[in-house]
């Protein structure tokens, strides 16, 4: 049966016709200078609602690209908001920058090399083959000191993994022994709530080296290590036992058990507390690059905060979303490949 789109189109008409009056009746009555959060919000429901019937009309085949569509352009209409209000005198240029001088200032962190700090957001990636192939005086090593970029992602990569691992065996114990939960789990509690930049002094303390790397990637790791192990022993404890039960009346006994029942039952939660960790450990390393570090996206961005150059800061704060946004994309496909049956 053939979808009537009439009234749909009707309605669609009347919002977009709305949405024109509605601009030019701001611009019209200078309501920017003054109203402008109120023309931004109603500017917003009347976007939503038009989003809303385009997306009845659209045929089921292209709902996924749709809705995809809808995720990038969101952001670019945020960023446009904001290039009008600036360009409108509504937003300080000084202290909020267009996004057009943001993406310039992302570009010259990028392409130039600053020879005094003897670095770059990514360091001179064009001399890497050189470097690799004997050709360069300067180490593959050397060449990645010299990046921002690799600093922040270093930190992060190691000490995700350093506090997941162990972090995933714990919480899976803790998960299967109630009496193992019952001893830790307390602790466990009290240690969690810890701000975990306040930990960073004691990291500090601990190491021989105060100002190098172990004090940062150690402070990443204890952050992950408590999200993941809260997250592992959740999933493994709310297991259904009708799944624990089933998989026994099947002959599944000890370590067949944990392999086919426990562990895929759990995984959807470890997974989700992965994602969570992740998110935390970027955002932790930023914050101790803010306070100790001559390297690193948080560096950067802080760096230029002090120096009162406000589109390179946020630029730096562009590279983080971004960063963000991959990282977890990433984990995403990970977590597709070892649960291959909640792939869409």
């Amino acid at each position: 049966m053939k979808k009537n789109f009439r009234p749909f189109t009707l309605k669609l008409g009347i919002l977009l016709l709305l949405l024109l009056l509605w601009n030019c009746g701001l611009s019209f009555f200078h309501g920017w200078v003054t109203l402008w959060w109120l023309g931004l919000l109603v500017n917003f429901l009347l976007i939503v609602g038009i989003a809303e019937l385009i997306g009845k009309m659209i045929p089921s085949f292209y709902a996924p690209l749709y809705r995809r569509s809808l995720a990038v352009s969101f952001p670019l209409l945020l960023f446009l908001a904001w290039e009008l209000l600036v360009r409108g005198g509504v937003l300080s240029p000084d202290w909020f920058p267009p996004p057009t001088r943001i993406v310039q200032a992302l570009w010259e962190l990028i392409t130039k090399f600053d020879e005094f700090s003897k670095t770059s957001l990514l360091g001179r990636p064009w001399l890497w083959p050189g470097a690799l192939w004997g050709g360069r005086p300067e180490t593959v090593g050397e060449l990645l000191a010299e990046s921002h970029l690799y600093a922040t992602l270093m930190r992060v990569f190691v000490g995700f993994f350093l506090g997941a691992i162990p972090g995933i065996l714990l919480g899976m114990v803790m998960g299967v022994s109630p009496t193992i939960r019952t001893m830790i789990d307390a602790t466990l509690s009290a240690f969690y709530v810890l701000p975990k930049i306040a930990i960073f002094p004691i990291m500090m303390l601990i190491f021989p080296d105060p100002f190098g790397e172990g004090p940062k990637i150690a402070v990443v790791a204890i952050s992950v290590f408590f999200l993941v192990t809260i997250n592992t022993m959740v999933g493994v404890r709310d297991i259904e036992p009708v799944y624990l039960e089933a998989g026994r009346n099947y002959g599944a006994r000890g370590v067949q058990l944990f392999y086919h029942v426990i562990l895929p039952g759990a995984l959807p939660v470890v997974f989700a507390g992965l994602r969570l960790a992740l998110g935390t450990a970027l955002i932790v390393i930023i914050a101790v690059e803010f306070v100790r570090a001559k390297t690193g996206v948080g560096f950067l961005t802080f760096y230029y905060w002090e120096i009162l150059s406000p589109e390179k800061m946020y630029a730096g704060l562009v590279v983080v979303m971004v960063l963000g946004v991959l990282l977890t994309a990433g984990l995403k496909k990970v977590e597709q490949w070892f649960m291959p049956w909640r792939r869409p």
